[in-house]
């Protein structure tokens, strides 16, 4: 029989994610074809949790941690993986981040973990949260962990009939098949694209699900910059 101990740690894990701003986003016990490889730090791996947030809530808390961590070559992915280590370590887990090779399927288990589907601009839409949300790292646990059951979530795109994210774009990066990012960074990059830079991406903007999670300015415009970057 299973240690009711077990059935505790998803709630653990989200009190200790708290302080953060930080939420568990679901999880589930891998299937024996699509457990991850054991050559990740050597472990056999049955049980993984997403790892969070919806809207603004990390940001005072991430921006905290930038005060003294300037020098920060990617200081968001480096402030995930120091909290989320932290934490893996409490719970006797190991911590894996999507911009870490080898890359995992992180949108996968998205979509199993908490059943949401792609929105027309390839990101993973919340039918409460909308495009505000994302997944900073995963849990890994080589138990098989209790999860509360659930299914395929309402996809709000399925109701939406005019697709305003579509026509935002002022450079049409979204037209045709798939997403021009050369020609977005492009835009960026020219002195037209200082609205995208300063206020966040207007396709994003112009999705009416979840308007009101929206990123902050100074949120909208670090994602920007990060991502004019490259």
């Amino acid at each position: 029989m299973q240690d009711d101990r077990e059935n505790l740690i998803p709630n653990q894990i989200a009190a200790a994610l708290e302080p953060y701003g930080l939420v568990p986003r679901g999880g589930f016990v891998f299937d024996e074809e699509n457990a991850p490889s054991p050559l990740i730090r050597g472990g056999h791996f049955r049980s993984v949790v997403l790892v969070g947030h919806f809207g603004s809530a990390i940001w005072p808390h991430f921006t905290r941690w930038w005060q003294d961590h300037a020098d920060s070559q990617d200081p968001l992915d480096q402030w995930s993986k120091d909290v989320l280590s932290a934490v893996a370590m409490k719970f006797g887990a190991i911590a894996v981040f999507p911009s870490d090779r080898p890359y995992l399927p992180f949108q996968q288990w998205a979509m199993r973990a908490e059943g949401l589907r792609p929105s027309p601009l390839g990101i993973l839409i919340h039918p409460q949260y909308g495009l505000w949300q994302a997944f900073r790292g995963a849990l890994l646990f080589d138990r098989a962990l209790d999860f509360a059951s659930g299914g395929p979530q309402r996809h709000p795109c399925d109701d939406c009939q005019d697709k305003p994210c579509l026509s935002a774009c002022p450079v049409n990066a979204f037209a045709g098949d798939g997403y021009n990012v050369v020609r977005c960074r492009s835009h960026l990059a020219s002195g037209e694209g200082n609205e995208c830079m300063n206020g966040g991406c207007l396709a994003r903007r112009a999705c009416p699900v979840g308007h009101e999670y929206a990123y902050s300015a100074p949120q909208m415009r670090f994602h920007m910059k990060a991502f004019a970057k490259g």
